[in-house]
């Protein structure tokens, strides 16, 4: 997610947005997956960013299925985890771990806060992107290589909890209180959209599907599954505090870093086990 998506033209406000509305939202903004945006305002960005654990559910298992297919085939974990690394990227064409090169270096940058934005909104990446994006996608790579060969369902039941948490990181950073650092862009069209106690809500189901899906491989795998989706949110909420504080709210770019390193996080806590 960046700030580089204006949106379709503005609809006529309404109190409520359609639970398809905000699907159509969630797919439209976080995935190339074809979704027509048919609305554009504060109701359809809150249901749509309640829905973004859904899009991240469907980007995840689409991710899995070229790096399984491959370890079915006779090939290698370190290729299929590759492989399954490159599927979220082609699925949103990049643009989460662009805001998480560009959110580096204006982390990075030590720039007051305007300065800051105006490096993030620059077209180029700069040494702290390049260096972020390197490490974030070894460590992605390595720890589900580490999983893929011990197994493949935990290696695609891992690439999907992963998508699921970074996608679910965006929906807690889009509740209420948390500020947009300017006013134009997807980052402000969805700041404080989200509820706290919706959020809350949707935190506790996602944790307790994650603890569920891995149910079957026992209780250590689903007590492991729900602590990466928690330590995932603690991660990316780490991650929010120092961007609101930074930058004096959230841009698209932010989003698009707290994705990346929840996911990141997710996935190095399934390695461990």
């Amino acid at each position: 997610m960046t700030d580089s998506f204006d949106g379709p033209p503005q609809t006529p406000p309404a109190e409520r947005a359609s639970f398809l509305d905000g699907v159509r939202f969630a797919f439209g903004t976080l995935t190339v997956l074809p979704a027509r945006i048919t609305r554009w305002d504060r109701p359809a960005a809150r249901t749509g960013m309640a829905c973004a654990p859904l899009a991240g559910l469907v980007v995840g298992v689409l991710a899995t299925l070229p790096g399984v297919l491959l370890l079915l085939l006779g090939g290698g974990p370190l290729l299929a985890a590759t492989l399954t690394v490159a599927g979220p990227a082609a699925l949103t064409r990049a643009l989460h771990l662009d805001g998480l090169a560009d959110t580096a270096d204006g982390l990075g940058s030590a720039k007051p806060a305007d300065e800051a934005l105006r490096i993030m909104k620059q077209s180029d990446i700069g040494p702290f992107g390049v260096v972020t994006l390197v490490i974030v996608l070894l460590l992605q790579v390595a720890a589900l290589s580490e999983i893929y060969a011990d197994s493949w369902i935990r290696g695609a039941l891992a690439a999907v909890v992963a998508a699921v948490a970074a996608r679910l990181a965006m929906t807690l950073a889009c509740r209420e209180g948390v500020p947009a650092a300017r006013p134009g862009g997807l980052g402000a069209a969805v700041a404080g959209v989200v509820p706290r106690r919706a959020a809350a809500l949707i935190a506790a189901l996602t944790v307790a599907a994650a603890a569920a899906a891995a149910l079957p491989m026992g209780l250590p795998a689903a007590g492991r599954s729900a602590a990466a989706v928690l330590a995932a949110l603690l991660a990316a909420q780490l991650l929010l505090r120092r961007c609101v504080r930074r930058f004096d709210g959230v841009t698209g770019d932010v989003f698009g870093a707290l994705a990346e390193v929840a996911a990141t996080t997710a996935l190095i806590v399934l390695a461990l086990g």
